[in-house]
Parts: structure tokens; sequence; C-alpha cells
């Protein structure tokens, strides 16, 4: 039963994809339409608009996976051990010297380079 009704669904969700496509056209060319209107007035119609629009995806199936994704991401993040200051301050430092060292190996090897091929083609 509950098969059924899944499938139900998705076979509304072309129709409900193609409404949010309609309403996203139509922000855009309202708010190009209303151009000689305050941009506040535009602003706030192009966010409702897209609210509606945004609502409406979120029902479709692809919609729900996408807000059950985003909470499983939450809950991952949650368990995520963070570094401490102290490690943030040490891996940045690290990171740099090695920039700072492998620009200088580049910029010496260049220089190099540069020579050798000046004393080549005179």
């Amino acid at each position: 039963m509950k098969h059924n009704a899944e499938v139900q669904e998705s076979r509304h969700d072309g129709l409900k994809w193609a409404i949010v496509f309609t309403l996203v056209v139509v922000a855009v060319v309202g708010n190009s339409y209303f151009a000689d209107q305050a941009l506040l007035y535009r602003v706030l119609g192009v966010v409702a608009v897209s609210l509606m629009a945004a609502a409406l995806a979120l029902t479709t199936t692809k919609g729900r996976n996408l807000l059950e994704l985003a909470r499983s991401a939450r809950k991952e993040i949650q368990r995520v051990i963070w570094p401490t200051r102290q490690e943030t301050i040490q891996t940045t430092a690290i990171v740099l010297v090695a920039v700072l060292v492998v620009g200088l190996m580049l910029w010496l090897i260049d220089t190099f380079l540069g020579w050798a091929m000046s004393g080549l083609i005179g």
C-alpha cells in the first residue's frame, strides 16, 4: 500500500517540477517587467515567489531526499571532533611555512633556468 502511494506521488513530481520552473520564470520575468518599481518591492516579490517554488520543490521525491541528506549531514557534523585552537594555529603555521619554502624553491628554479636560457640564447 505504501509503495502505491509513493508511485502515485512520484507521478506528480513532473507536474510539481513544471510548476517550480514556471514560478522561477515568473520571478525572473516579473523582476524585469516591474523594473520601474522600487528595488525593495521587486526583491520582496522575487523572494516570495522563490520561497513558494522552494516549498513546492521540497514536496517532491528529490526534495524529500535532499531534506533527509541535510538532516544526516547535520548529525555527522555534530559527531566530528573539531581541532583545538592550538592545533589549528600549528597546522596553519606548518602550511604557511611549506607554501613559502615551495614558493622560494620554484622562484630559485625559475631564476636559474632564466639565467641558463639567457646564457644559451645570448
